[in-house]
């Protein structure tokens, strides 16, 4: 085994003084979490539910772009991952209402961190982006590409 890897699927490994070293596999434990609550859906869904619970069709119509089966999968998808809770009430017509666990509400904190961020930045990127799409565009004149 190579110095620095570890038996452990999903390991993180390194001090606050080293660079922290992701297992990278397929099937890492951690990167199948991350996909999860870094998808689009996910963060706009943990976004509403901060604010307060929620039914399945508020949540469609607060999000825009998303289909019913979308919402339904990453519904199911945080609530197996015990970040949402969905309540069942027996009345009819049946009402369902989804809201954040307490470890769904730590994730929010963590979200919230990086939409600040993307705000405090998004000229700075957007510059970046412009600059860029010109130094491309200069170099495919140069060479001539179409």
């Amino acid at each position: 085994m190579e110095d620095g890897t570890s038996k452990a699927p999903g390991y993180l490994c390194g001090t606050m003084d080293d660079v922290w070293q992701w297992d990278t596999r397929a099937d890492c434990d951690v990167r199948h979490i991350l996909d999860r609550v870094a998808d689009k859906w996910s963060l706009l869904v943990i976004a509403l539910l901060d604010r307060r619970t929620m039914r399945f069709t508020e949540l469609r119509r607060e999000i825009d772009g998303v289909s019913q089966r979308m919402l339904t999968v990453t519904l199911r998808h945080l609530e197996r991952d015990g970040l949402v809770e969905r309540t069942v009430h027996p009345v009819v017509p049946p009402r369902v209402d989804y809201a954040l666990t307490p470890l769904g509400a730590t994730l929010h904190e963590v979200i919230k961190t990086l939409v600040v961020w993307t705000e405090e930045h998004q000229n700075h990127i957007a510059a970046a982006r412009s600059a860029y799409d010109a130094r491309i565009a200069a170099e495919e004149r140069l060479l001539g590409a179409p």
